[in-house]
């Protein structure tokens, strides 16, 4: 008689238990957080583990891989809290994604939550994801860095983080920042006011973010003495730009040709930050943007990074990072009927204006 095989039965994850005690300096509740918020956000993102806690002593049991994370885990939270900087919840949940993205260890939470820019007024505006630092590293490296990613991860505020530093540490003697303003077109003359009147709509977002980084107060004075310019895009011809740290927003909305030009304005000493975000394009149709046709013919070229952000970098409310991912859903579903609809005669993705 031949006997059947007994069907092997799969093997439950080998369990673990960490036990980890917080120096009596820190209370438990910078740990924990005020009601055990901290802790909560924990247990929903380890709903398996058991986490206990009795007296300054906190232990975790469950699968040796979560387990083995959530001691990474309260180690990377007692780095930043020795810094004398709090954990909020947002950054407990940026950690937990940090620590599962980068298995290796290379780059750690408290190298990026730890790792400030600019302090102005007791804030300090840090990096605050994984991609963010990267970004932030590759514009202390490279002369001309390009921040793509859709809205709300920081690409602009960080880049006006940065140009502010360099010009606190003497770097660099200016800041210029210029975006186009291509929702104006030909019709900026018929616009009422004067010329800073009419762009000012355009431009705004730029102040916005220095108000944040500078004295409010000296912001005119240094405009006036020209160490701070803001201008359209249109008034960077013709110039050649020394010593300045040059950010270009919205690049999106530039064409090949603005680009172009914008880029061949790199002067000695200078530093340029390109920040857009390619799915936002605004340009007439038929007009190819600027950005999306330059990262095609630079990135092989030395000293020029492409720092790419996406809507897990996202640091506005949490639901912009949801509305980001839920609309590149829809263009990549409306992509594929388009090209099920043409039967797939070139086999391309159908442009995006």
């Amino acid at each position: 008689m031949t006997q059947t095989p007994t069907k092997q039965q799969p093997q439950p994850p080998q369990q673990a238990r960490a036990h980890f005690v917080v120096p009596a300096k820190h209370p438990m509740v910078t740990v924990l957080g005020s009601g055990d918020a901290l802790l909560r956000v924990i247990e929903h993102a380890f709903p398996a583990v058991d986490i206990h806690v009795r007296g300054n002593e906190i232990s975790a049991t469950g699968a040796a891989d979560d387990v083995a994370l959530i001691q990474r885990l309260f180690d990377e939270m007692m780095l930043v809290l020795r810094t004398g900087q709090p954990m909020t919840e947002d950054a407990v949940e940026r950690s937990i994604a940090m620590l599962r993205a980068d298995a290796d260890g290379a780059e750690t939470p408290a190298q990026v939550l730890t790792q400030n820019i600019v302090s102005s007024r007791g804030r300090t505006i840090r990096p605050k994801t994984l991609n963010q630092k990267r970004y932030v590293d590759a514009i202390d490296k490279h002369t001309i860095v390009f921040g793509i990613g859709p809205a709300g991860t920081g690409k602009t505020y960080l880049a006006m983080a940065k140009a502010v530093q360099a010009l606190q540490a003497k770097q660099v003697n200016r800041i210029i920042l210029t975006r186009p303003a291509v929702e104006a077109g030909e019709r900026l003359g018929f616009l009422p006011g004067t010329l800073y009147e009419k762009i000012d709509p355009y431009l705004r977002p730029l102040y916005d973010a220095l108000h944040d980084m500078l004295d409010p107060d000296s912001i005119p004075r240094l405009m006036a003495a020209g160490t701070i310019e803001v201008a359209p895009l249109a008034y960077m011809r013709g110039r050649t730009l020394n010593d300045a740290f040059i950010i270009l927003d919205e690049a999106q909305n530039t064409s090949a040709e603005q680009m172009k030009m914008f880029l061949t304005r790199l002067g000695f000493d200078s530093k340029i930050v390109i920040t857009g975000d390619v799915t936002q394009v605004d340009l007439p149709g038929g007009t190819k943007s600027g950005l999306r046709q330059v990262q095609e013919i630079l990135s092989d070229v030395e000293d020029v990074h492409f720092s790419r952000l996406t809507s897990t970098d996202v640091v506005r409310h949490k639901l912009v990072g949801r509305i980001v991912d839920a609309y590149e859903a829809y263009d990549n579903a409306q992509a594929d009927e388009e090209n099920a609809a043409g039967g797939g005669r070139n086999g391309s993705r159908p442009k995006r204006k």
